[in-house]
């Protein structure tokens, strides 16, 4: 492999938690009276830090969401995941050959340090992950679609970031990976591939990428 470590993002790459998380997240701001869909969600927020929904609400309508936006959100979205999440099929298989091959990777995700271990815990990656290999936006200041987050995990990780490509889906993520001056395979599971602009390559399922990679 060409690649020294492989970085991927969590929602949506590792965890197939988009689709629940986006239904709470617009119907939450629906009912605090910023009506959203589904669709929306997606389009603004998917691959974000929370700080972006509460920067564009204010933007757009020059109100604060409540103070407990966030803990309530947080809230509802565990208890959807405990019942719903799974694991994105072949991501398993896809760590098993990494490893297998000697090939390092880590996790560098919008989503915090809690709804990581939330989402690897009841899927059961969690096996997969050191607690080092793990890195949130809340480790640094700037979220997606900032390189801060991968530049940290590639120093953390103690790789140049020309030597690392990240796995993304979210046209935030691939803007931060290539802000990074990184490689960027797009996931095309929630997002079409023209949305993912500037990636070295796209890919529709997890058992293609050890190809990709090569």
């Amino acid at each position: 492999m060409r690649y020294e470590l492989v970085i991927f993002d969590n929602d949506g790459v590792l965890v197939d938690s988009e689709p629940i998380a986006n239904t709470v997240l617009s119907g939450y701001l629906t009912e605090l009276g910023h009506p959203t869909s589904y669709e929306e969600s997606l389009r603004d927020y998917m691959g974000s830090a929370v700080h972006r929904i509460h920067d564009l609400i204010k933007e757009r309508t020059g109100r604060l969401l409540p103070e407990d936006f966030d803990s309530t959100l947080s809230t509802r979205t565990f208890a959807a995941f405990q019942q719903e999440l799974v694991a994105v099929d072949g991501v398993e298989e896809l760590l098993g050959k990494l490893v297998a091959d000697g090939v390092d990777y880590c996790v560098a995700s919008s989503g915090s340090h809690e709804r990581i271990r939330v989402g690897h815990r009841k899927t059961g990656i969690d096996q997969w992950f050191e607690e080092e290999w793990i890195f949130s936006s809340e480790d640094v200041g700037r979220g997606k679609p900032a390189p801060d987050l991968f530049l940290h995990a590639a120093e953390r990780m103690g790789v140049a970031p020309e030597r690392c490509v990240v796995i993304e889906d979210s046209p935030l993520g691939v803007e931060a990976a290539r802000a990074a001056g990184m490689d960027v395979y797009g996931f095309t599971s929630m997002v079409p591939a023209d949305r993912l602009v500037g990636v070295t390559a796209h890919f529709s399922d997890m058992s293609q990428l050890p190809k990709l990679l090569a």
